[in-house]
């Protein structure tokens, strides 16, 4: 979807991830996109960090790496977030954050990344009462700040994400850094987790997986969930995407609950007393029809918008005009090296906006809000 207000920035939309990894704009990939990619990293080493590496638009999702963290708490069929603190025990509320935290995994397509996002790039939505604002607190290396809050719900959440990608020769593993925390104010509990890991397949049968161990704990109800991801076998070209796990005591480690499904399909829970099954997940019912945001206030949309800032390159793959992409991208790419140039020449150091970020050995990068409440957004969801 394009926008473009009588005045305020043009503002480039598209549609969600859908449950299969497509959105309504797919037909704008490159072809022959699995010999592009061999041909891409031909003459990167195994174990090579990734992070510095500039994709051709013909990689390119038409969307910043920003939305693409947004979309997984604002673009969602189901509302499974406001169920997170109705839970009458600590118990039906930590199953209920476990399904929601699946809930904001995606399936990806295969062979297109998001933009990397400029520093001080911006990404603000509101879907109902649910107001949700990233920034981009650093560059090198790639971190992201997320701040979302529902005031009604009496909901927060701060993410910081720090992708660190690396070629193995048949596969790109990312691994996500930073805490993500989730915030039931009116119960006063507090669940930190972490992300599993993105795995890239180039052969022998290309996909892509989410793989690896997740924590979610909540240190005031003495409670963890303990999940693991699996992804596809290498000799397969059927997904797997298995997820299983355990609901404990942290304390004790006394099981209560095993978690067993796919993050693609549904997952549930067996009490080990009871034996009763329950489901907490259903993908069909939580991420189908899913609807693309749209622009309420054109005035006010930020420059720093994502949406804003990669408007021409979006537009330009969504025609396939791969020539007109790569310039509007390097435009983009080059006014941010020459605005680091001018800080480096000035001796200035780059402070975030919505954002104070601290960063230790011990705890990696901690974004802190200057916010306690995220405002309405100009760029919304219908409900």
């Amino acid at each position: 979807m394009v926008t473009e207000g009588e005045v305020g920035p043009r503002v480039v939309l598209t549609a969600p991830l859908s449950l299969e990894g497509e959105s309504d704009d797919t037909d704008y990939r490159a072809p022959n996109l699995l010999q592009r990619i061999l041909s891409l990293f031909s003459s990167i080493r195994p174990g090579s960090d990734l992070t510095r590496i500039q994709l051709p638009p013909l990689f390119n999702l038409p969307k910043s790496q920003l939305q693409c963290y947004g979309e997984s708490v604002y673009c969602i069929n189901n509302d499974m977030l406001s169920k997170c603190g109705k839970g009458e025990s600590s118990l039906e509320r930590l199953t209920s954050v476990v399904g929601w935290s699946i809930s904001t995994l995606r399936p990806l397509m295969f062979g297109v990344a998001p933009y990397n996002p400029i520093l001080g790039e911006t990404h603000h939505v509101s879907r109902a009462s649910l107001n949700v604002l990233l920034e981009q607190v650093s560059h090198h290396p790639p971190v992201t700040a997320l701040h979302a809050t529902d005031e009604k719900e009496k909901i927060e959440m701060i993410w910081c994400h720090n992708p660190v990608p690396k070629f193995y020769g048949t596969k790109i593993e990312s691994e996500v850094h930073g805490k993500r925390e989730l915030k039931l104010i009116n119960r006063q509990e507090s669940y930190v987790m972490n992300s599993p890991k993105l795995v890239i397949r180039l052969v022998p049968f290309p996909g892509v997986d989410w793989v690896g161990n997740v924590t979610i704990k909540c240190e005031e109800t003495d409670l963890q969930a303990d999940l693991y991801y699996k992804g596809t076998s290498f000799l397969s070209n059927r997904p797997n995407r298995s997820v299983k796990g355990k609901i404990f005591v942290s304390s004790t480690s006394k099981t209560i609950c095993e978690i067993n499904g796919h993050w693609d399909r549904t997952v549930t829970t067996k009490d080990i007393t009871t034996g009763k099954m329950n489901v907490i997940y259903n993908a069909k019912e939580t991420l189908s029809g899913m609807k693309t945001p749209i622009v309420k206030d054109p005035k006010v949309v930020m420059p720093s918008e994502s949406t804003v800032v990669w408007a021409e390159v979006s537009q330009s793959i969504l025609s396939r005009n791969w020539e007109k992409a790569k310039q509007a991208k390097t435009i983009v790419e080059e006014r941010e090296r020459e605005l680091a140039k001018e800080r480096k020449s000035k001796s200035e150091i780059w402070v975030p906006k919505h954002f104070t970020v601290s960063y230790t050995k011990e705890s990696g990068w901690v974004p802190t809000p200057n916010e306690r409440w995220v405002p309405p957004a100009p760029i919304i969801v219908p409900t």
